[in-house]
């Protein structure tokens, strides 16, 4: 019994060194980290596929006007699954390198994006959804103001 404990001791300390200084020295992520998720609200034109593909539910779609779509992101949910990057056609949704997102306010974790929706110059409606079955779709659209599911 005592020589397989020390036989186990010897291990550990022949491997040497296996965690990082992490918060007395710093650390970089490797390259493919999937961090805190970043929105550039000049590239975002509103389309709603992130909060199509987004399992967590941390993106809730509400349209306020005939041309205006609000975009509320609820961070508190996010699972960094980067789906809601995949799908963004111009690239407005990122996840960056930054993984320090602990937080004492909440409101740190909320993010409300107005975006204007430009109208079609021949029919007048904001981007339609090109096939009957495109149309039927409603994921992401929520009723509740809140963000939490009923």
């Amino acid at each position: 019994m005592l020589t397989s404990k020390l036989r186990e001791a010897l291990i550990c300390l022949k491997a040497g060194r296996v965690t990082l200084p992490y918060p007395f020295a710093p650390h970089d992520p490797e390259p493919g980290f999937r961090g805190k998720v970043t929105i550039d609200a000049d590239l975002c034109f509103g389309c709603g596929g992130c909060a199509n593909v987004c399992e967590a539910g941390v993106i809730l779609l509400t349209d306020s006007g005939q041309h205006t779509r609000v975009l509320e992101f609820f961070w508190r949910r996010c699972t960094y699954c980067g789906r809601c990057q995949e799908v963004c056609p111009e690239g407005a949704v990122k996840l960056s390198q930054e993984f320090q997102t602990a937080t004492n306010d909440a409101a740190d974790l909320y993010l409300r994006l107005e975006v204007f929706m430009g109208p079609c110059q021949r029919c007048g409606r904001c981007f339609p959804p090109p096939t009957p079955l495109e149309r039927m779709k409603r994921t992401g659209f929520r009723a509740d103001g809140e963000g939490g599911r009923a």
